[in-house]
């Protein structure tokens, strides 16, 4: 397999993303993408994730103790989802003593659709549950501009191309629509292996939640007075 030239030697790069309802998982050699598989399932990504990571490295003749970096994308997103990736990516990382680098799943999906965009800044808007949307804006090509953030569909910049699942969702922004709906590990791993190549530290494989979890741990109870 391929190497980079430069910063990290990648022989074999895992990139991974539970951000949204795609799990999506792909290998790249330093080189190129040597293979990809994703599916959408919202309920089960930890489940799914574990059974698509052994497809692929099995597709591609590989086992774990074969990886020498990870990339996971770090969201915005669900809690629930999210977090199945990120812990993955960061056990794996432990476990073999390889770096985790951590990649904003909307910049992600600016880096497919830039080229989508016709030469204009864009958005790029993802499902935040709640009626609102996570979103960052983007330049023409694809660097970001502002964001993220949550917030309703309305705060969404007006007037630019739309990129995500939230352009999807909402009718209002529906008429400015681009691919892609989800992000791909095939361009997460392209990123990654750019940013190890260039020399550059991993990012940092913390989740972005913007805010506190649906789900929370019930307080004390309260105490009854006869």
């Amino acid at each position: 397999m391929g190497q980079a030239s430069l910063g990290w030697e990648i022989v074999l790069l895992l990139a991974l993303d539970t951000a949204t309802p795609a799990v999506t998982v792909a290998l790249h050699d330093g080189s190129a993408v040597v293979a990809e598989v994703s599916t959408v399932d919202p309920r089960r990504h930890g489940e799914v994730l574990a059974v698509l990571i052994d497809q692929l490295l099995h597709k591609a003749g590989a086992g774990r103790s074969d990886l020498t970096a990870i990339a996971v994308g770090i969201g915005p997103g669900p809690y629930t989802g999210l977090r199945a990736g990120v812990v993955t990516a960061r056990v794996l990382g432990s476990a073999l003593g390889i770096p985790a680098d951590g990649i904003c799943s909307l910049d992600v999906i600016a880096a497919q659709a830039a080229a989508r965009a016709a030469a204009s800044e864009f958005v790029v808007a993802t499902d935040a549950r709640r009626r609102e949307l996570y979103w960052a804006r983007y330049t023409a090509d694809g660097v970001r501009s502002d964001g993220p953030q949550v917030s309703r569909p309305d705060d969404v910049p007006a007037g630019l191309p739309v990129a995500g699942e939230g352009a999807v969702l909402y009718p209002d922004l529906s008429s400015r629509a681009i691919a892609p709906r989800y992000p791909a590990a095939a361009e997460l791993a392209r990123l990654a292996a750019r940013r190890l190549s260039a020399g550059l530290p991993p990012g940092l494989a913390e989740p972005l939640y913007l805010r506190r979890p649906d789900a929370r741990e019930p307080g004390r109870p309260k105490r009854v007075t006869p």
